[in-house]
């Protein structure tokens, strides 16, 4: 039963982080056209391929710590984290192609600087996804070592 819970939350961290690579690959694409996508795609993937896995690692912990809460009846003692920092960190890879369409709304001085910062926004979107990493893994650590408590009695 256990593996099949691990398998269930790795499962789930992967269709996340595709789903999210298909996300990015379907706006990008009707925004700007194929072409535009794969090259993109082929000058950035190290960025976005990173954040994607770190999303789905994310979501994987997640749904691997609320089998554990669910399992072991202490939901009341744990916060789950939520993909609000994988959000982010996807909106801060992907605004850059608002250059695209802003323009149209007359905001050329958001367009200008997002297009200027395009790396810099990538790298900060690292570094959210980076921080859901860490509070994920503190929070299933935190979760682990309660359930040992718990059954060490």
């Amino acid at each position: 039963m256990m593996a099949s819970n691990v398998n269930r939350a790795m499962l789930g961290g992967v269709s996340a982080a595709l789903v999210l690579l298909g996300l990015y690959v379907g706006v990008l694409t009707v925004l700007s056209g194929w072409n535009f996508t794969i090259c993109q795609f082929n000058e950035f993937w190290p960025f976005i391929v990173a954040l994607a896995s770190g999303f789905g690692i994310q979501v994987g912990l997640f749904l691997r710590l609320r089998q554990l809460t669910e399992i072991h009846h202490h939901t009341n003692h744990i916060v789950a984290a939520s993909g609000t920092t994988s959000t982010v960190a996807m909106l801060a890879c992907c605004t850059h192609y608002l250059a695209n369409v802003l323009p149209v709304l007359g905001a050329v001085g958001l367009v200008s600087m997002v297009a200027q910062y395009q790396v810099q926004l990538l790298w900060i979107g690292l570094i959210f996804n980076a921080a859901g990493l860490a509070y994920i893994t503190w929070q299933f650590s935190a979760a682990k070592r309660a359930f040992k408590e718990m059954h060490a009695c």
